[in-house]
């Protein structure tokens, strides 16, 4: 059983088991290096490879390795770091569950070191809510939603399945996915925390060559920095529109709007950028931005797809990104990953010049 949990410690048995051994980190972090060393590749590996490196052959050390890992990530407290984390070990366990599945032909228990679906359903309290069909599985629409919230391909929203009888219907494939997400959102879900500070002392050069690391791939501004410069062509045209108070469609209203919500702007910052246009309404594009950020409704929605803002012509100005990219916010991504700090601080300086003149003026 331990090497299960080694293998799969988002479990809550293997919680438990790190409960029921009695085990006081304080004590694993000052004395037990090979259980620090495996927790700090863990997260290493997250940041530069998206995965969570080799696995120990000692189940001990594995296990141990990962609330370790979750201290350090705390610690460190970024954005940027906590969702690459989770991502990370997401994937990792997707393979592994995926591979364990393979590996035998019915959905019963393989062995001890493996998981099986209908385990890993009821792990999430996935089994009264999921259903196989003839045609692959269908899974209440409550439950969808949230677990398909940050996926960002057209092919999971809501619009775009054949809902019935408050069922979606998914491909075994897709179901998969869907479990990595739980996954993924229950490891994130918990993270930064505060850390004791007998832990924080211990493990305080450990973190530190994490931040390193973090700084190293400039990532601590990947998605929380608005940059229009770097903004996608499609969304600089949108942002161009507002500017000049033009008139935007709903389609691409909401497009630039679950935009710049996905970047990191308020809703204050948001609601001000319309109102240049001579049909402003504070109050409904206010209720509008609360909605498409989730603060008003049950889903956080995220901007539409490459394929989707073609179809409703709001793909304009294509670059070479564009041609290797799906999704605006993958672009964005991209963009501001290459961008160097000196680039972002100069725009920075001549936003706040710009709002200086603008004062100034009125």
């Amino acid at each position: 059983m331990q090497r299960l949990h080694a293998r799969y410690p988002f479990l809550e048995t293997a919680r438990d088991a790190v409960a029921t051994e009695a085990v006081d980190l304080a004590t694993v972090v000052e004395q037990d290096r090979a259980v620090v060393d495996r927790a700090r590749e863990r997260v290493v590996a997250a940041l530069e490879d998206g995965e969570t490196g080799e696995p120990r052959r000692e189940p001990r050390t594995e296990l141990l390795s990962y609330p370790v890992a979750r201290v350090l990530v705390s610690m460190v407290d970024e954005r940027v770091l906590v969702r690459k984390y989770a991502r990370a070990e997401s994937t990792t366990a997707y393979d592994r569950f995926t591979a364990d599945f393979e590996e035998t032909t019915e959905l019963k228990s393989v062995d001890s070191t493996g998981l099986d679906l209908e385990t890993l359903l009821a792990e999430f309290d996935l089994e009264e809510v999921v259903r196989e069909t003839a045609a692959g599985y269908r899974i209440d629409v409550g439950t969808y939603v949230p677990l398909a919230e940050d996926l960002w391909d057209d092919e999971w929203r809501l619009v775009n399945r054949a809902l019935a009888d408050g069922e979606v219907p998914v491909t075994e494939a897709e179901l998969l996915t869907l479990l990595q997400e739980a996954i993924r959102t229950r490891i994130e879900d918990g993270l930064p925390f505060d850390v004791p500070q007998v832990i924080e002392t211990a493990l305080e050069d450990d973190a530190a060559e994490i931040r390193e690391v973090l700084a190293d791939l400039e990532l601590t501004r990947e998605i929380d920095t608005v940059v229009p410069d770097l903004f996608p062509p499609c969304m600089k045209a949108l942002l161009d529109q507002i500017q000049k108070g033009e008139h935007l469609p709903h389609h691409s209203r909401f497009a630039i709007t679950a935009f710049l919500t996905s970047i990191g702007m308020s809703t204050d910052e948001i609601v001000d950028l319309y109102r240049v246009n001579s049909a402003f309404g504070e109050e409904m594009t206010r209720y509008q931005t609360d909605h498409i950020r989730g603060d008003s409704s049950p889903t956080e929605y995220s901007p539409p797809s490459c394929a989707t803002m073609q179809s409703y012509g709001d793909c304009v100005n294509k670059d070479d990104l564009c041609e290797r990219i799906p999704h605006p916010m993958a672009y964005y991504e991209n963009r501001i990953d290459d961008a160097d700090d000196e680039e972002i601080e100069d725009w920075r300086e001549n936003e706040s010049d710009g709002e200086s003149e603008s004062a100034s003026g009125d």
